[in-house]
């Protein structure tokens, strides 16, 4: 059997280009192949699960465009399938002058992408969340909450319900593409089909090679680790509390994340990572690591980032550095509240000068399509980049039937 597409991947932006493919293309043969024994088992299950309302991101960038999009496809898909999510509202708060500073050019970045935010003094600051400390925030009062792997599982059932087929434990190893057809070499044996898309997150350089697709990029693990709050605090706060983001710095600092069942997450640090899917303390892959250090734009971007990185490496194994960050905005945590959580690990595509990829990147085959770099808000933004794909994908099938 040759399927029209198969779709490597089953992490959400994966299963929300299998579900919207196959709702778009009911006749279409789909099947979709994740190396795991459960879909959702890397990025999109690892994360905070906040429903991002777009922020920090670049006017007319597709990760404003994707998230603003994003948001209302996910609270919609929420509602239809009668997924929890909480609208909880995010604050991001200014503590000294320059924050206030930067968090006044944040303010007209959410004016340029058309997000609803409002400006909150001090007082006003406290009157919503007493146990924050600042002179000033802003406050998003589109920012929700959900479990993703809920979202994911969900979009499974859907689109097996209307008649996608996916193989979990299929682990991809080989690819080849003919003018008529891509092979795709999997442990269990081989499956064809006319068209391809890879949303392979943390290994999408590697499917991308296997088909001689010339990148000048490479995945970078970056780990994020989380603490968790003791149960007895989890009434801390009633918004998601984030800092105001150095401009300078590719990460957003750590916050206080609500989660879905109640908890309190603080974090995530970004540490550089030695193994790609290296989830515990002590963490070394051989390939990855040679991978990464024979790789220039590691070293350009090690150059770039040197004292940021030794501030993420001491705080990773020393809770007191860790902790300054969360006390400058919320005082009464202390560390003994900082109880172990799971890691998780950001796919970053870095190029061959050091420069960190900021938004989505994909490349591409004749009979091919690839996500190479699907930053967050990667899970809010699931649904639109899906559709994305989808248009893509059939603009690719359309051009090669009229050949």
């Amino acid at each position: 059997m040759i399927y029209d597409y198969i779709i490597i991947g089953g992490g959400i932006i994966g299963l929300a280009t299998a579900w919207q493919l196959q709702q778009q293309q009911p006749q279409s043969s789909i099947l979709l192949l994740e190396k795991e024994s459960d879909f959702a088992q890397h990025q999109t299950g690892r994360n905070s699960g906040v429903i991002h309302a777009g922020v920090y991101y670049a006017p007319g960038s597709l990760k404003a465009r994707f998230c603003r999009a994003g948001l209302a496809a996910t609270l919609a898909f929420c509602h239809r399938y009668d997924i929890p999510y909480q609208q909880c509202g995010k604050l991001l708060v200014a503590t000294d002058k320059l924050e206030a500073q930067r968090m006044a050019a944040l303010r007209q970045r959410c004016e340029q992408n058309h997000i609803e935010v409002d400006t909150l003094n001090q007082t006003q600051l406290s009157e919503k969340e007493p146990s924050i400390s600042g002179i000033s925030a802003l406050y998003v009062k589109t920012t929700s909450i959900v479990d993703y792997l809920a979202v994911s599982h969900r979009m499974a059932r859907e689109f097996s319900a209307a008649g996608g087929e996916y193989l979990l434990e299929h682990e991809v190893v080989g690819l080849s593409e003919s003018s008529e057809e891509v092979s795709v070499n999997t442990k269990q044996g081989t499956f064809r089909c006319r068209f391809l898309i890879a949303c392979a997150g943390l290994m999408a350089d590697r499917m991308a090679r296997l088909l001689r697709i010339p990148i000048d990029f490479q995945i970078i693990p970056f780990r994020g680790e989380y603490y968790q709050l003791p149960a007895r605090l989890n009434g801390l706060i009633k918004h998601l509390i984030y800092p105001i983001p150095d401009p300078a710095l590719p990460f957003l600092g750590v916050h206080l994340t609500r989660m879905i069942d109640g908890s309190i997450t603080v974090g995530p640090n970004a540490l550089l990572g030695w193994k790609r899917e290296g989830y515990g303390k002590f963490n070394l892959n051989i390939k990855d690591s040679c991978e990464m250090l024979g790789f220039p734009g590691f070293w350009a971007s090690i150059k770039q980032q040197i004292k940021p990185g030794l501030v993420e490496f001491k705080n990773a194994w020393f809770k007191s550095g860790y902790l300054k960050q969360v006390q400058k905005y919320c005082p009464q945590i202390e560390t003994d509240d900082l109880l172990p959580h799971a890691t998780g690990i950001r796919a970053q595509a870095v190029l061959k000068d050091g420069s960190m990829v900021q938004d989505f990147l994909f490349a591409e085959s004749p009979r091919s399509l690839h996500v190479c770099n699907a930053p967050s808000p990667a899970a809010t933004s699931a649904i639109p980049i899906g559709n994305y794909i989808c248009e893509k994908i059939s603009l690719k099938r359309d051009e090669l039937n009229q050949r």
